[in-house]
């Protein structure tokens, strides 16, 4: 599994990262610096967690 944050389209609310620490992480501009991650093991529930919460959707989720 893996995501894809479209950096166009984030506008750095935040939501992935504050959820989802474990996945994504913020620049120091407040946007999603994590734009191509593979998801470890486990941590899949987190992922889908920062994905549905993004309001742009941005982020997407690609199942391997």
């Amino acid at each position: 599994m893996r995501i894809v944050v479209d950096a166009s389209v984030c506008t750095g609310h935040g939501r992935c990262y504050s959820l989802a620490p474990e996945i994504f992480v913020g620049d120091d501009d407040g946007y999603c610096a994590s734009v191509d991650v593979d998801v470890p093991s486990g941590l899949e529930a987190q992922a889908l967690k920062g994905v549905r919460n993004c309001p742009e959707r941005a982020i997407r989720l690609i199942d391997d």
